[in-house]
């Protein structure tokens, strides 16, 4: 049961603005990277104010090796008989349906949901997610870090299974109901980000739409090759020198990326190689560009922005960019 750890009301209207409804979410995964797999999601759907509906929690079985089982505790034996994702896409969809996706690290959560839609060629009905750690930025919260059993514990949430989906998503379901009284109260908007179904994927050189993945005889779990991740060949072009505001992008210029982005960050990056320009994987003083939804914070490539005085520009303003790029 969720206690109610926010102040009392605020006799201040609640903003019109602020969404009616969100499901708060955390999933467990086979690993980090774009090929691993779900095996575990929880979900507590809040009202407009943060107020608990109910709740729902799965185990997938991953059709592969489940990963890291001393973080998550899920292994080969209890995911046997677990639903497929495909079996549980409808319920999970129905969780998430008219709701702002809520989850700690959203762009981890949000990318690995949407991947496993992509793979049952559907799409999950989310619009907009919102990341805690962006939320307690913005209300200035005072943590030493952006963890989540930080946050948890500055509002005095006890945490009782780290790493278990439906108790992560409890934890982060109380630490978030007074984080949204508190921005409500303050006037503060909410750092919503706009979610894009993932369309976008292939099985390798085989062309094909999607990948046939199954079980072995055995019962073992059969690794995947989603998507795999493709090493971009050298941009031809010289580098022009750093981007001008006002001024078109143009074929050549070195451009990095920072922090959360609407778009799949993969997808972004390879939109921006396919335009003609260089995507570097750190900031030096040569890059032309840095792109970046959140300029306040202090990841190194803002700082290293900031200090080498790098442009720097929004996830909107760069799509608007590459719309006229001015060839080399």
């Amino acid at each position: 049961m969720l206690e109610d750890r926010s102040p009392a009301p605020s006799p201040a209207p609640w903003p019109t603005a602020y969404p009616q409804g969100y499901a708060v979410v955390d999933v467990e995964t086979t690993g980090l990277s774009r090929d691993d797999r779900i095996i575990s999601a929880g979900v507590y759907r809040l009202d407009a104010r943060g107020e608990v509906e109910d709740h729902w929690y799965t185990v997938v079985n991953p059709e592969r090796d489940p990963g890291p089982t001393w973080i998550h505790g899920l292994t080969s034996d209890v995911l046997e008989g677990a639903p497929l994702f495909v079996d549980i896409a409808e319920e999970f969809a129905s969780r998430l349906d008219g709701r702002v996706l809520v989850a700690h690290n959203a762009v981890f959560d949000w990318s690995m949901i949407a991947r496993e839609y992509a793979r049952a060629e559907r799409e999950a009905p989310v619009r907009q997610r919102l990341c805690t750690i962006a939320l307690s930025k913005e209300l200035g919260l005072p943590l030493p870090n952006h963890k989540l059993e930080t946050l948890a514990a500055h509002f005095g949430v006890v945490q009782q299974r780290a790493h278990h989906a439906l108790d992560d998503a409890r934890v982060l379901a109380e630490a978030f109901r007074p984080s949204l009284h508190a921005a409500a109260r303050g006037g503060v908007r909410l750092p919503l980000l706009e979610c894009r179904p993932l369309t976008e994927w292939s099985s390798g050189s085989t062309g094909s739409a999607r990948p046939q993945i199954g079980r072995q005889a055995s019962g073992s779990y059969q690794p995947t090759s989603w998507r795999p991740s493709r090493k971009r060949p050298a941009c031809p072009y010289p580098n022009p020198g750093r981007f001008v505001d006002g001024k078109p992008l143009k074929q050549g210029m070195r451009v990095a990326f920072s922090g959360d982005t609407s778009v799949e960050r993969d997808l972004l990056e390879d939109r921006a190689v396919e335009a003609g320009l260089h995507v570097a994987t750190s900031l030096s003083r040569l890059t032309s560009l840095l792109v970046t939804n959140d300029p306040d914070s202090m990841t190194s490539k803002v700082v290293k922005a900031r200090q080498f005085g790098t442009p720097v520009v929004d996830e909107a303003a760069f799509g608007q960019l590459l719309r006229d790029i001015e060839p080399a």
